[in-house]
């Protein structure tokens, strides 16, 4: 059922809501998501309304300078970025390019993370054990 949602970063200098039926998390193995940890939830632009100026925000890019990641300045919070890379649920259904907003659904107020079913979204690396430590001779 879709509703709205108010969002905000830790300190609230970000804000923005959305309403939209969110049926699920996205859980991504690329470099700067599993840093970063969050769960997203991509959404057409009409359903974000952003109400902090884009201007007030600190920007992050990298590598085709395509995907714009939007981070408050003072908090360091990512509550939602432009994403650069179609999914490949996006591929098969014809829905592309992707020109909506990747939410940060943590930064949701009232939206509860962990009774939304996770999509994993395995791309950037062939098998993601191969990206995970070896712990197996640490001291106890």
């Amino acid at each position: 059922m879709k509703r709205t949602y108010d969002g905000a970063c830790h300190c609230g200098k970000v804000r923005f809501e959305v309403t939209a039926d969110i049926d699920h998390v996205r859980v991504c193995d690329c470099s700067i998501c599993r840093v970063r940890g969050a769960l997203i939830h991509r959404l057409p632009a009409e359903a974000v309304k952003i109400h902090t100026p884009l201007s007030e925000l600190t920007l992050y890019q990298w590598g085709s300078y395509t995907g714009r990641d939007y981070f408050c300045p003072v908090c360091g919070i990512l509550p939602f970025r432009r994403t650069s890379m179609p999914t490949q649920d996006e591929i098969d259904t014809g829905s592309v390019p992707f020109d909506g907003w990747a939410v940060n659904t943590r930064c949701l107020k009232d939206f509860d993370i962990f009774a939304a079913p996770q999509k994993r979204i395995y791309r950037s690396v062939p098998n993601v054990a191969d990206i995970l430590p070896d712990t197996r001779n640490l001291p106890e």
